[in-house]
């Protein structure tokens, strides 16, 4: 089954929800980054949660940025989704390796670390992006996330963010979900979403049983009956191009340019979410600094 993204609301009107099952994205990002497993179930946790997010924004050429830093051995971990939920995302130190924790899961939470920070970058094509920042709980993600949404925005939200390694270390289920509290629900229906949620158990264990995540929506909320609002698929898409890194290369001005062709005699850019590289040759650098030399 594809990856895939669904928005839902309670008939009630109470919550609205967002679900998604992300298997073969967090793989091909595992395949790109060459992430040992906590690397990976870090790193596909926080394509999920970003996912997620940036499909929440309807303006085209919006996205979101997702950046955890807790000061743990796996770095800055970095997501970033534009509006239809597609992602793409880096872990600084892929090849980290921790003992597993004492129940057997993998120990996201000391690779990430706990004295850190969850930060979110909304760009709505406006003058400057939206950021709001959070202190990191525990470094599990899901519950940093949750954090977020109550400090930040005020919206009492619950998330699930789950990544189920193989013993050959691919992916074998990967997803979550964001449910959130739409005005006017009372106490009582946190304690049926709480209730619910419990009964459901875990995300990696719903997407083993069927990777649809509408219907591990369903189970997560069997107490609610709920509206389907969207359907969509995903995946793992980088958005850079020759034109962009050459961009990037003119950026630097004429004269580091030249000290590039002095030095180096060329340059080789790889993108750091796919790994594609792009050759630039003498030719193609001294006709940036011509171009450039022509402007001053």
């Amino acid at each position: 089954m594809s990856d895939q993204l669904i928005r839902a609301i309670s008939k009630d009107g109470h919550i609205k929800a967002t679900a998604v099952s992300t298997r073969a994205l967090t793989e091909r990002a595992r395949q790109i980054h060459r992430t040992l497993p906590v690397a990976t179930a870090a790193l596909g946790r926080t394509l999920a949660a970003a996912s997620m997010m940036g499909n929440a924004l309807k303006e085209d050429g919006a996205s979101v940025t997702l950046q955890i830093k807790g000061g743990g051995p796996l770095g800055t971990l970095l997501a970033v989704s534009d509006n239809q939920g597609n992602v793409r995302g880096t872990v600084d130190n892929p090849a980290v390796d921790l003992p597993l924790r004492p129940d057997g899961k993998l120990d996201v939470g000391t690779a990430v670390g706990h004295e850190g920070t969850l930060t979110v970058i909304r760009d709505l094509n406006m003058k400057e992006p939206y950021v709001g920042s959070v202190g990191l709980l525990g470094g599990e993600i899901a519950e940093d996330l949750a954090a977020y949404f109550v400090e930040s925005e005020q919206i009492p939200t619950a998330c699930g963010l789950g990544v189920l390694v193989d013993r050959d270390q691919s992916v074998l289920a990967a997803g979550g979900y964001l449910i959130q509290l739409l005005p006017g629900a009372g106490e009582d229906v946190i304690a049926k979403v709480e209730g619910s949620l419990m009964a459901a158990g875990p995300v990696t264990g719903l997407l083993r049983s069927d990777p649809d995540p509408e219907a591990m929506l369903r189970r997560a909320l069997s107490d609610f009956d709920l509206e389907i609002l969207e359907k969509s698929p995903i995946e793992y898409r980088c958005y850079c191009s020759r034109d962009r890194m050459e961009r990037a290369l003119i950026s630097l001005g004429p004269e580091e340019l030249q000290a590039m062709i002095d030095e180096q005699g060329s340059a080789d850019l790889t993108c750091r979410f796919c790994d594609n590289v792009q050759h630039f040759s003498k030719a193609d650098l001294e006709a940036m600094v011509r171009g450039l030399q022509k402007k001053m």
